[in-house]
Order: C-alpha cells, then structure tokens, then sequence
C-alpha cells in the first residue's frame, strides 16, 4: 500500500492553478451568477474533480480517502450545529429571543441600531469566543428588531456578523484564535496582543461605517414596533428570567467549559424554563420543537415569519453543504493540489509586504477553494512557517495574517462552513450581507498595510521580549 501512495501522480504548478480556476469558475457562475445553491455545484465540481484525477492515474482508494479525511475535520462543528439547532428552537419556546426583542425595543433606539448591534455582539463574543453561537442567539433576536424597525435586513446582517467576528476573533476562548496560535507555535496571549495591529483599525472603521449607514437608513415605524410588542407579549413568556440562559453561557465561558457541554446545559435550561412557564406541555411536543423547529402560531404573519425556525432538521441543510465542501478540501489535499500551489508561492518570497501579502491571499484562496474555516489556517500556516522564520518574523506575524486572511474571510464565502451557517440561521444570503460585513473585508486590508509598512510588524526578538 505504501508503493501505491509513493507512486502517485505529482500535481505541477500550472496544472494546480488551472484546476483551482476551473472550480471557482464552476462555483462562482453556479451560485454568484445563476444564483443557485451551493450543493449541486459542488457535488459538480467534486465528480470533474475525480474525472480529472482518475485520468492522472489517481487510484480509488485515494479518493475514498481524501473525502473521509476531509470529512473528519468537520464532525465536531456538524455536531455542534445539530445543537444550535436545537438551542434556537428551544430559545424561542421559552420566550428567550421573544424577550430579548421586547426589552431591546426598550433599549435600543432605530436611529443607533446598527452600531449598538455591532457593540454588543462583540461584547458577547469576546467574551463566550463563538461566533456562531452569537449569530444563532442574540443574533436572531437582533434581526426581528431590525426587521421590525424597517431596517435592510442584509445591514443587520452584516453588523451582527461584524461583531461576532470581533469577539471569536479576539477571545482567548476561541478555537480558531487558539487554533492559529498553535500551528505557528505562538504564546496565545502575544497573539491576541498581536492582532490589535489590524483587528482595532477594522472594529474603529466597521464602527463608524455603521453609524453613518444606520443613521441614514433607519427609519423608525413606531406603530409596526409597538404592534409586534403587543404580538410577543400576548403569544410568549416575556420575563426577566429570559435572560438566565444567556448568564449561563457566561458563566460557561467564564468556567471554560466547551461549547458542546455549554449547548447542552442551555438547551436543558431552556426546555425546563418551558416545562416552569406551562406544566401541561406534552414531552413528545418537546421533543418535536426540538427536531423539527418552533413554529410560531400568534396571527401576524410577520412575527410569525421570524420566530419559525430553528430544530435539528433545519440544520441539515447546513450540513450537507458542510460534508460537500469538506469532501472536496480533502480531495484537493490528498491529490495534492494546494501543495502544489501553495508551495512554490511561500518558497519565492522574503519581503515581508510579499510575505504578509501572499498569507492573506491563500488563507482567502482556501477559503474560497475548500470553504472550510480551519483548513484556511492551518495549511497556510504550515507552508509558511518556515519562510517567515528565514525571514526573521516572529510567529506572531503569521499567526495574525493567517486569521485576517483565513478566519474572517469564511464568513463571506457563500460556499464555506460559515457563510453557509450566518446565511441559513440569519436568512440572509452571503451575497446580499457580504457588503455590510465590514469587519471581514478591512481586516485583511490593515493586515496588509501592516506587512508594507512594517507598522506592528514583530521580529523574533520582539517576540522574544513578549513572553
């Protein structure tokens, strides 16, 4: 067995680059042009993608395993999207998301919406370190009030991605934060203080942008407001114990205890608040709101149109896009595809704007490539590791250009793990927030003028003075 994988085909350069172009264009026309989803032209670009490998003489079993090994990366966050799933359902059956609606319409005026809801998101997660739990939360909560408001729903979108963003990005409880640290050998802490550099100038700028577009698009519709406030009090439980399962998740990151544990209290929290607001309800009812979603019965169509959603069935959609997209990252991994992009890239430049350049280009061109958030990190990170230490660049450096480029960027492919989730949970397409996630797109930007300018740049014995 071992002759047969020392004797596969090696992929040239001009032959990588030319199959990677061939799929984006498949994709890209398929979801960006023709406007369809993104399963079929996957599924598509995965059977050329074995054509072609079977006519360079790839064997089957490679194919089975490069999609086996593919997919294995992703069983975790599949498994925790089945339970947001049923987080989301659950929330809205105890009058969570109803009351957090109802109290944020107290709070929170039209006129300052979008910059109060990209504060608060990154509030939230810096401090739990999940973005995606932040959208599938609070998230939801702040796209009724938008919606309600007559706020464009794709802005809303965009400021509660900004800020969920900020907060994964910037939490030393966040997987990919820790993850990115770790594959350049980087003290976690120095990273994190490394990613002020760029991660401040795109919070400053998403900031501002959302106070001038929020102050001239909000247009407040008192009476629609205080309609869907009377809806949500009549219909749900709108109470100050909403906010316990919020506490826990606090609590939760505080104790720093997984996101898979931390799903599961809250959903049972959740479903006990339930039980506590009406005895009477039937387990199997429980049980059914949990698996197939809430459906929301008040009469107005509107509310109602916000507050059916959620259960584990609504994830797996998700997750086949998910396994499809992982399948064909791990294809192009064991044909050998991205090495032989990648490769001969990190090996040809030593200055550091080049460096810091082509980072961000191949975290965004495996993004866009395999649409997977941790492959975005982790293989452009091992094939430059080693260049940035030749050229006397501390791991930090990489460490940051490897989230600015990989992290941020999953969110805005319509094709990637994230994008597909923000999407599905928020009910806006990728394309119509992508504009608005003003996070995602400057923090590649100032990561570059940093790598140009040398300006937060550290050296290796800068980073020794870190420790």
């Amino acid at each position: 067995m071992m002759s047969k994988e020392n004797s596969a085909p090696r992929i040239g350069l001009i032959e990588g680059i030319i199959v990677l172009i061939g799929m984006l264009i498949v994709m890209g026309v398929s979801v960006i042009k023709i406007q369809i989803s993104p399963q079929i032209p996957i599924l598509v670009v995965i059977l050329l993608l074995i054509l072609w490998a079977k006519a360079r003489g790839f064997s089957w079993s490679s194919v089975n395993q490069g999609i086996i090994e593919g997919i294995s990366t992703g069983i975790i966050p599949m498994f925790i999207f089945i339970l947001i799933g049923a987080l989301i359902s659950s929330w809205i059956a105890a009058g969570v998301i109803p009351s957090l609606m109802v109290f944020g319409f107290h709070l929170i005026s039209a006129k300052w919406f979008l910059p109060s809801v990209f504060l608060v998101c990154t509030i939230v997660g810096t401090a739990i370190g999940s973005a995606f739990t932040v959208i599938s939360t609070i998230g939801i909560a702040f796209m009724g009030m938008g919606v309600t408001m007559g706020i464009n729903p794709a802005m809303v979108a965009g400021a509660i991605i900004s800020g969920a963003i900020f907060g994964d990005k910037t939490s030393p409880l966040s997987d990919s934060t820790n993850l990115a640290s770790a594959v350049v050998g980087a003290d976690l802490f120095s990273h994190i203080r490394n990613l002020m550099w760029s991660t401040i100038p795109a919070f400053l700028t998403s900031l501002i942008v959302f106070f001038l577009i929020g102050n001239t698009s909000a247009k407040l519709n008192a009476a629609a407001i205080d309609k869907t406030v009377r809806v949500l009090t009549t219909h749900y439980n709108i109470t100050l114990w909403a906010f316990l399962p919020i506490i826990l998740m606090f609590v939760c990151a505080w104790r720093k205890i997984p996101a898979i544990p931390t799903l599961f209290i809250n959903i049972v929290v959740a479903v006990g608040m339930i039980f506590i607001d009406k005895p009477s309800t039937q387990i199997k009812a429980i049980v059914n709101v949990l698996t197939n979603g809430f459906v929301s019965k008040t009469g107005n169509q509107s509310v109602d149109n916000l507050l059916t959603r959620g259960g584990i069935v609504s994830m797996m959609v998700t997750i086949a896009l998910i396994i499809s997209a992982l399948a064909l990252g791990g294809l192009l991994m064991k044909f050998g595809v991205i090495e032989a992009v990648m490769g001969p890239l990190s090996r040809r430049l030593r200055s550091n704007g080049s460096l810091i350049l082509a980072v961000i280009l191949s975290g965004i061109g495996v993004n866009l490539f395999v649409g997977e958030q941790y492959l975005s990190v982790i293989l452009p990170g091992n094939a430059f590791k080693e260049t940035f230490s030749k050229a006397g660049l501390a791991p930090v450096s990489l460490s940051r250009a490897l989230e600015d480029g990989g992290t941020v960027i999953n969110y805005l492919i319509p094709w990637g793990v994230a994008g597909v989730f923000a999407a599905n949970t928020l009910a806006v397409s990728t394309i119509n927030y992508l504009p608005f996630a003003i996070f995602s797109l400057t923090s590649p930007i100032f990561s570059i003028l940093s790598g140009y300018t040398r300006i937060g740049l550290k050296y290796l014995k800068t980073d020794e003075n870190d420790h």
